[in-house]
């Protein structure tokens, strides 16, 4: 992430350990939007569903063997359903969820899903300037409509491969000009210098989509004031383990437990290995569902959710992909 600051303000419900309550779905509505699938969830027992503010999502359990996290595109005030867009992305190039989902997700099929965690809330500010770009709008169109309600001032510019593939573009086109469309089969390109070389005083840049367009914004914004900039990734951040990785000690401060982690493992293995269960989804640093709380020791960071200043105070850490600057972790576990 650079110097760029991810959401400098998240939410204290999205620090606080996951919950692992497990809520029976039926998909009641399912209608193709561009190359999405968007899905309408209900509760099978249709009891009132958690709340939920927009930047939030779910971990949608798949199949037994695939978990995904969808950002929920919806209205929060709807506590009746939720409403998630799959873009459909087949193997090799997709882990094949979406292709189980876009093949098998009917009216009536049953769904297990986990209650919403927020890695990306909606800061309060004067103005915004909202950057989607695919099927990344599903994190910003609840945001849109948030700050829409509250009379603030946006704008969107949404960039796409095609007008025809762009989810939720027909529900954006009501709120006119503040809306821009750039698909690139048009050749139309968004000019990023002219939305970013100049900050603007009390102005919030949202965004969201492929690893390609976050570099660009992040690089365009290097005048912008830290903590400006909030985005979050759809995708992980690529991470090896490095040759010369060495072995590191963690310490489980509720049991006193002593645990190797070899160089080829990551903490949440090793603590699985030897029994020990802790809540995991994405298993990439991305949904921030393992996060733990970090009593001594440096971690070495390598999560998607983290900002930079989170990561800086060193107080929880990210255990499927982060690991140890140093000889001895202390987690509070």
């Amino acid at each position: 992430m650079s110097a760029i600051s991810q959401n400098v303000s998240r939410e204290a419900s999205s620090l606080m350990p996951a919950d692992d309550t497990i809520l029976s779905m039926v998909v009641s509505g399912r209608r193709r939007d561009g190359d999405a699938l968007v899905v309408t969830l209900r509760p099978v027992d249709d009891r009132p569903l958690p709340p939920w503010e927009p930047g939030a999502h779910i971990d949608v359990l798949i199949t037994p063997e695939i978990t995904r996290q969808y950002s929920l595109c919806g209205h929060p005030a709807d506590s009746a359903t939720w409403q998630i867009a799959v873009k459909h992305q087949p193997p090799p190039r997709g882990r094949g969820g979406s292709d189980h989902v876009h093949a098998n997700w009917e009216v009536g099929t049953r769904v297990e899903v986990r209650e919403p965690r927020n890695n990306f809330p909606v800061r309060d500010a004067d103005d915004y300037l909202f950057i989607a770009g695919g099927i990344g709008i599903t994190a910003l169109k609840p945001m849109i409509d948030s700050v829409e309600a509250a009379g603030k001032k946006w704008s969107l510019a949404y960039c796409g491969r095609s007008l025809s593939t762009m989810a939720l573009r027909d529900e954006l086109a009501e709120y006119g000009d503040r809306v821009r469309f750039f698909p690139s089969d048009e050749q139309s390109r968004v000019d990023l210098g002219e939305l970013l070389d100049t900050p603007v005083e009390g102005r919030l840049v949202y965004f969201c989509g492929p690893e390609s367009l976050l570099e660009a914004v992040q690089e365009r914004s290097a005048a912008w004031p830290p903590g400006t900039l909030q985005f979050e990734r759809f995708t992980p951040q690529t991470h090896t383990l490095d040759e010369d990785a060495v072995s590191f000690e963690i310490e489980l401060a509720e049991s006193g437990l002593s645990l190797t982690v070899p160089p080829h493992k990551t903490i949440l293995e090793v603590l699985e290995e030897n029994g020990v269960t802790l809540l995991s989804s994405c298993r990439a640093g991305v949904c921030g569902t393992c996060e733990t709380t970090v009593l001594e020791g440096i971690p070495d960071h390598r999560d998607s959710v983290l900002t930079d200043e989170e990561r800086a105070s060193n107080e929880t850490m990210m255990v499927c992909v982060s690991r140890c600057i140093g000889r001895r972790l202390v987690l509070d576990i």
